[in-house]
């Protein structure tokens, strides 16, 4: 067992010792009390380390998260001079056509990067997430414009206000609005992530054609390639812009060149370099060229991310690379697509010039949806007044506007390829989600609390102490037939988490089979944002039924596995685990029920006597032994105590029977079992477009879900062990 999941022991103070069992008397294990009611209450009660909180970060690491966005960030703009001024002219410019276009350059970084963005765009982060479909995450969480999983929906921290705006109200009554935002926020991903195809190309390509400057003949693209972003490339980013600096040819410097030599047009940044200075500009160059690359990837794994959150894609392996950033995160499947994508798209394109004819399209439409989308912002979550968000958005929205206009004349040149790839993107993004919606339908049915299916019985044979001992049934609701037992212990892979359920596949287990292990466990792996949880939190085990029943020879419980992204959690051992944890609860249940005894009795100090006479109820010496359970020593010579009588015989002797049938399952046997989900379309009958358009849609969710779907195969556990439950839903 690694060091990360090793089971530690609760503290104990004294301890009962028997042959083969030891009860202690323990402190309560770190987790939460609920109501004995059979685990319904529990949806009530959700950890604060299942809701994902905004990371804030001060010092060095807000220092050092600052100068990797010099490389992850501003690599992209930063790197622009190579290629702006060959993008805006095909023909040698006059002079006021050049002057009119570093003016628009200058007040379009003043207006819409230092302005709109950073001062208004960046504050409507969902923690601490940005881009269009964040802000739409975050218009989710102050209004209910959105259908949610049902594993993760009491795990969003909501805002719904009693006092709805009129824009709240109209976005959450009109079906037309929330379509419309869904389309608009995917759309907005899409068109990033057709960029991240376009700009590793279009820096690289703006980079390396100085090499022309060296030999004329050289005309095909070289691409450059690495896997190193952030702390790495920030050294690089910052030479380059102080290459920039020092030789006054950046946006103006270039300008004022190609206005005395107005043919450097097609190349400016090269020709304008200090004599001397081209070889190392031209390393410079190509180096930023491969980090400005970088940024709009690693924009694309970060939004894809957020997408997966709201089920808008599958899910696919992230991998995190930081341990105390959460966000910096790698997707090896995009990886791959966004080099073949890259390849393809230099080798069509081939210079500069004809990318950003297919480039602007894509970067001026999403900060136009972002104006809208934060305008929406403003008037829902930050409720400022209408008439000042109108004046806003006209004013930014016009801006956007002037450029949209021209970036669209450009569609019929090359603009229409991205535009029909986000178009592409958009389709799979709400196709996977109009599946996964379908899908949440059809598993409501099995939505049914544990008691709604499973009946305690008491049977005839009787217990090894002499007394009846209840099995278990189903209810009289579907069939009241008796459930046999299995001996051993089950434990059933909850996909859902909800508290107040039934897993589906021990449900189906159950119908199959009528009949369940000695000890059932209903385990749910829950994924949190965080780097790494402490194996003490990791776990939180409650029952599904009550200890109300004496004897029941059948024991439910709930485990919650809770762990980060580093962590590793399903091993080989993991029955033992499982184990362990169910033996820790059984015994810290009674030191819980100890300490509600106590508080109860001092609450009623004053009618019960004084607080020596409580004391003594709960107050055992240390050196008690399993043998004194049955009946306590007379105190003094006499009788013992009415005081002394109501604890502890009973209930340790069921404690030292439920550890017992514990052991004895573990000891037989330990089995996973998991389901194995297949889905079905309803049948359509007669012609109806819209019910066959459904068919289709389905029908392409279903394939992309069989393609994608985790296999059994990855569980790290005994295969010998492993049952898989196969049901069927209709959708």
């Amino acid at each position: 067992m690694s060091s990360a999941s090793k089971i530690h022991p609760l503290t104990s103070s004294s301890a009962y010792r028997g042959p083969g069992i030891s009860i202690e008397r323990l402190k309560p294990p770190m987790r939460e009390k609920l109501p004995d009611t059979g685990g319904e209450d529990e949806a009530k009660h959700v950890s604060e380390l299942d809701v994902r909180k905004k990371q804030i970060f001060r010092g060095r690491y807000l220092f050092w998260l600052a100068y990797q966005s010099v490389g992850v960030i501003v690599g992209d703009i930063g790197t622009s001079p190579l290629y702006v001024y060959s993008s805006t002219f095909s023909s040698s410019p006059s002079y006021d056509d050049l002057l009119g276009a570093l003016s628009l350059i200058i007040w379009t970084i003043t207006l819409m990067v230092s302005v709109k963005y950073v001062i208004i765009v960046l504050r409507a982060d969902d923690e601490g997430e940005g881009g269009t479909f964040a802000i739409y995450s975050l218009l989710s969480k102050y209004a209910n414009i959105v259908r949610r999983d049902p594993r993760e929906e009491r795990l969003i921290d909501m805002h719904l206000d009693s006092k709805s705006s009129k824009t709240r109200a109209l976005l959450e009554r009109s079906t037309f609005m929330k379509t419309m935002l869904k389309v608009v926020g995917v759309l907005g991903v899409s068109l990033v992530m057709s960029d991240g195809i376009l700009t590793p190309a279009q820096s690289v390509l703006g980079a390396i054609q100085g090499l022309k400057i060296v030999d004329d003949s050289i005309t095909t693209a070289t691409i450059v390639g690495t896997s190193k972003i952030g702390s790495s490339f920030a050294p690089i980013v910052i030479t380059w812009l102080g290459f920039n600096f020092c030789f006054g040819i950046y946006y103006i410097g270039q300008a004022a060149y190609i206005s005395d030599y107005p043919e450097a047009v097609s190349n400016p940044f090269f020709d304008a370099v200090p004599p001397g200075m081209f070889y190392p500009s031209l390393v410079v160059a190509i180096l930023a060229g491969v980090v400005a690359s970088q940024t709009m990837i690693t924009a694309t794994f970060q939004l894809l991310s957020q997408i997966i959150k709201l089920s808008y894609f599958p899910q696919i392996k992230v991998t995190h690379t930081s341990r105390i950033f959460e966000g910096q995160i790698y997707i090896p499947f995009v990886n791959w697509l966004l080099m073949i994508g890259t390849i393809v798209v230099t080798v069509a394109y081939n210079n500069t010039t004809k990318l950003g004819e297919a480039y602007g399209v894509c970067v001026i439409l999403v900060t136009f949806i972002t104006t809208c989308m934060v305008s929406l912002v403003a008037l829902v979550i930050w409720r400022i007044p209408m008439a000042v968000v109108i004046v806003a958005f006209l004013a930014f929205g016009a801006l956007d506007g002037v450029y949209l206009s021209s970036a669209l004349t450009k569609v019929p040149d090359g603009a229409w390829f991205t535009l029909v790839l986000a178009l592409l993107l958009s389709s799979i993004f709400v196709l996977w989600r109009f599946g996964k919606e379908n899908q949440w339908q059809a598993e409501a049915s099995d939505h049914l609390k544990l008691s709604s299916i499973i009946a305690t019985k008491a049977d005839d044979r009787l217990g090894e102490q002499g007394s009846v001992s209840p099995g278990i049934r189903f209810t009289v609701t579907i069939g009241g037939a008796c459930v046999s037992s299995i001996n051993g212990m089950g434990i059933f892979f909850d996909k859902s988490g909800l508290p107040h359920t039934t897993p589906t596949v021990f449900i189906h287990f159950v119908q199959k089979f009528q009949a369940t292990p000695r000890v059932i466990v209903f385990f749910h792996i829950r994924p949190l944002s965080s780097p790494r949880i402490p194996p003490e939190e990791r776990f939180t085990v409650s029952r599904c039924f009550g200890r109300n029943v004496h004897g029941l020879d059948h024991q439910f419980f709930r485990v919650t596995l809770r762990h980060g992204y580093t962590d590793e959690v399903i091993s080989q051992d993991l029955g033992l685990q499982i184990y362990e944890k169910l033996r820790s609860f059984i015994i810290g249940e009674r030191a819980i029920n100890e300490q509600t005894v106590v508080n109860s009795a001092t609450a009623n100090l004053s009618r019960k006597g004084s607080i020596e006479e409580i004391t003594t109820v709960f107050t055992e010496s240390p050196q008690d032994s399993e043998e004194q359970i049955g009946e306590p020593e007379p105190r003094d010579g006499g009788t013992p105590a009415a005081s002394d009588r109501q604890m502890p015989t009973a209930q340790q002797e069921r404690i030292r029977h439920e550890l017992a049938a514990l052991e004895a399952a573990y000891q037989d046997q330990v089995v996973y079992v998991v389901g194995k989900e297949q889905m079905r379309i309803r049948e359509v009958t007669g012609w109806k477009p819209r019910s066959w358009f459904r068919r289709i849609a389905l029908a392409a969710f279903l394939w992309l879900r069989s393609n994608t779907s985790s296999k059994v195969a990855n569980l790290d556990v005994d295969i010998d062990k492993l049952v898989e439950i196969g049901f069927v839903k209709i959708i």
